[in-house]
């Protein structure tokens, strides 16, 4: 059955925008009394049937409403630095989605390669992924927000920082227990600066390792997004 995004849904009738109304009508060729799943990204999910099949303004009757769909024990914020290829970004968005995540902070860091991202396109990315994998909850995507304002302002009970450096690191998988909501930092493909691993330990910022191999941004991301999903859900 196919999956819809209706950010605005309220009541129980309700009119798809004109992209939805398009790929449910042309596209996929649905007609009135067909069925098709809704999520509003807050939770929702809901059963709905077609009332009026216009390519435009496709409209909708709600049959079922489900509250809290498939919402998960943990708060996961990962703030990472986009690459300078925004396709492997782009990536790592779609499959933090995927896997669950609530919170991405893009953020400008001492070697970063890229200064600047398009929010719109990252959003149209991860509501794609949201709506593919059946997620009720959309990922909230920050602004591009430099590396001392998220360490300044983080807080969840669980801050963590990623870096490649020679020093007394914890394993990430070792220290998700005793909390519900976490922070994650990881860098660029040249990793943080040496002042600003001290400016997060300085934050409560605890030193981890993803492993023995030298990953990619996105792949650290990604690691660290598993990570935690895979223990917390245990």
């Amino acid at each position: 059955m196919q999956l819809f995004f209706t950010p605005d849904i309220t009541g129980t009738q309700y009119t798809l925008n004109e992209t939805e109304s398009k790929h449910a009508i042309r596209v996929l060729r649905l007609s009135i009394d067909d069925q098709i799943q809704l999520v509003d990204g807050k939770g929702n999910f809901f059963e709905a049937k077609i009332i009026d099949a216009h390519p435009k303004r496709c409209t909708i009757e709600v049959i079922s409403k489900q509250t809290a769909f498939n919402q998960r024990n943990h708060y996961l914020h990962i703030a990472v630095a986009p690459t300078k290829n925004i396709d492997r970004f782009e990536w790592f968005l779609e499959k933090a989605t995927e896997i669950g995540i609530d919170e991405i902070t893009p953020i400008l860091c001492d070697h970063s390669e890229r200064k600047v991202i398009k929010n719109e396109r990252l959003e149209k990315v991860i509501v794609s992924a949201m709506k593919q994998s059946i997620k009720a909850y959309l990922p909230k995507l920050n602004p591009l927000t430099p590396f001392q304002t998220v360490v300044s302002a983080a807080t969840e009970k669980a801050k963590f920082i990623a870096h490649c450096y020679e020093q007394d690191k914890r394993e990430l998988k070792n220290e998700l227990a005793n909390s519900d909501s976490h922070l994650i930092l990881i860098g660029p493909e040249g990793d943080f600066s040496p002042e600003e691993v001290k400016a997060a330990i300085a934050n409560q910022f605890t030193p981890v390792s993803l492993g023995e191999s030298r990953l990619r941004t996105e792949t650290a991301a990604v690691v660290a997004c598993h990570t935690v999903n895979l223990l917390k859900a245990e």
